[in-house]
């Protein structure tokens, strides 16, 4: 058996690294810039681009129907904001999805609410007080 190929977005990869936090702070100034004419806000948790640096997947903490079809409207746009602030010979293609680890979260944060709004929930069962 094989060993695992180890993560290219890892520090390992320093490249492939530095990218992802450059595309991430770029994308994410120019989508604050866009959300300050649209009033359409969006947080961009990361960015993964692949080994090739064809493509990246910009990862938003949430993502409405309408700012998708905004965001892919101007991914025409954000890409050129990318190939100014970059030296990069070619531009990746960007698309736009919701950060798993987001959704996941928020799941975990809707269980931990109904289970504290769960009948016979007492004082007991919601952990220690805290300290005075």
């Amino acid at each position: 058996m094989p060993p695992p190929r180890p993560d290219r977005n890892s520090p390992r990869y320093p490249r492939t690294y530095r990218l992802n936090q450059v595309l991430r702070e770029v994308l994410a100034e120019e989508l604050e810039r866009m959300a300050e004419r649209d009033d359409q806000f969006l947080t961009v948790t990361g960015v993964t681009v692949e080994p090739d640096l064809r493509n990246a997947t910009v990862w938003l903490a949430s993502l409405p129907e309408e700012a998708a079809e905004k965001l892919e409207a101007d991914r025409i746009a954000l890409q050129a904001a990318v190939a100014r602030q970059t030296r990069l010979k070619r531009t990746p293609r960007l698309t736009f999805k919701i950060d798993p680890a987001v959704v996941a979260g928020s799941a975990i944060e809707d269980a931990i609410r109904r289970i504290r709004q769960e009948p016979g929930a007492g004082a007991a069962d919601q952990g220690p007080e805290p300290a005075p």
